[in-house]
């Protein structure tokens, strides 16, 4: 799960692209797109050059078509406009903001176990069924080790964060007695 934040020009354009595979029922073929394009992003080298304003914009279009040439026709042509409205910046969060626009359509969500020790997939299946209940939408649970954390878990999803930690009880406790009022002496 990637925490970089999405600017809104490549939302916007990740939305139109997604609702328009899902439209002419292509989203499967669509998708297997994107994760083929985010594969081929994450290779330095070719990132470095497509995304470099030095090169010529058909040198970088040339670099893409290999891979283009086994893709369904839709993402050709996006990837296309993209190139024709000089908004290629745009490839560089696509994948994710595909991924959270088909999570819309799915109604899902990621989230974060942290805990002291590393979680099992039983246990990592159970924390996701009871979140998935309390949000009313499918939650996909990744686990962080966190030893501070001392016992328990704290778990973050759709902007909701709960803390069953035994850190997060000692801190809750210091906070409490940080504002309780101080005894006073009678008579003094």
């Amino acid at each position: 799960m990637s925490e970089l934040r999405l600017d809104a020009v490549t939302r916007r354009y990740a939305t139109a692209f997604f609702e328009l595979a899902l439209k002419k029922g292509v989203q499967g073929e669509v998708q297997r797109d994107v994760e083929a394009l985010e594969r081929e992003l994450a290779v330095p080298v070719v990132n470095a050059f497509l995304f470099d304003t030095r090169i010529t914009l058909d040198e970088r279009r040339s670099k893409l078509a290999p891979l283009l040439a086994g893709m369904n026709a839709l993402t050709q042509n996006f990837i296309g406009l993209l190139f024709d409205k000089r908004r290629e910046e745009v490839l560089r969060q696509l994948p994710q903001a595909f991924r959270e626009r088909r999570m819309v359509e799915e109604r899902a969500t990621d989230g974060v176990v942290e805990s002291p020790a590393a979680l099992t997939e039983a246990e990592l299946d159970q924390l996701a069924s009871a979140f998935s209940k309390k949000l009313n939408k499918t939650v996909h649970l990744e686990n962080q080790v966190v030893p501070e954390l001392i016992a328990g878990v704290r778990v973050t999803a759709d902007n909701r964060m709960i803390d069953y930690s035994a850190r997060g009880r000692l801190d809750g406790m210091k906070r409490a007695m940080l504002v309780a009022p101080l005894p006073t002496t009678a008579g003094a």
